[in-house]
Formats: structure tokens, C-alpha cells, sequence
């Protein structure tokens, strides 16, 4: 995935669109992301041991990964993700880094 938790991102499409926020959580088997403060829906609770008024409730919903894209570090704009590989001596894979498209950065 090139969405992780703890990311800012931005909105492209929906209601929402323009909106950025930090991800919260990521379900890579749905594809879908929860974005703090985006995509907010109303829940009806019942009165519980945890909460004793119940009522309702405002959380976040979950949007599908590709309706969000993530936010450069460098320049604050939004951003495509690549990866750059790194080698050992051998020549084998020891791991790989998220860079930016836009800047080159890693992220």
C-alpha cells in the first residue's frame, strides 16, 4: 500500500473534496482508508457502561484509497508515491523507501 497510517492526504472526489486530514487507519484487503475529520457520519448509540447517555454519535467513515492522495512534505501539494529499492553488497534487496513523484523527497 502507499498509504499508511499516520499520512496526511487530501481529498480528490465526494463530498469532501479539497478537505486533507491524517489517516488513521488503513484496511488494504477493502482498499479503504479513515481520514480524521472527513467523511463524518452520525451513529445511533444505546446507553452503555462505557457511555451513559448514548445518542448520537459523529464518526469518521471510510473512503476508498484511491479517493485520496498523498500530500508532499517538501511543498504541501499533493503527490503520487514511487519506491526506490535499496541493495546490499551483494546486489540482493535489503528494503525499499516511499519517495514523492513530485519532489524526490522520501517520505
Amino acid at each position: 500500500m502507499k498509504i499508511r497510517k499516520g499520512d496526511t492526504v487530501k481529498v480528490l472526489c465526494g463530498k469532501n473534496r479539497g478537505k486533507t486530514g491524517k489517516v488513521l487507519k488503513v484496511d488494504p484487503r477493502k482498499h479503504r482508508v479513515i481520514v480524521e475529520g472527513v467523511n463524518l457520519i452520525k451513529k445511533h448509540s444505546r446507553p452503555t457502561q462505557r457511555n451513559q447517555k448514548g445518542g448520537i454519535i459523529e464518526k469518521e467513515g471510510s473512503l476508498h484509497i484511491s479517493n485520496v492522495q498523498l500530500m508532499d512534505v517538501k511543498n504541501n501539494m499533493p503527490t503520487r508515491v514511487g519506491f526506490h529499492f535499496l541493495r546490499n553488497e551483494e546486489g540482493k534487496l535489503s528494503g525499499k523507501m516511499r519517495i514523492s513523484k513530485k519532489s524526490g523527497e522520501v517520505i
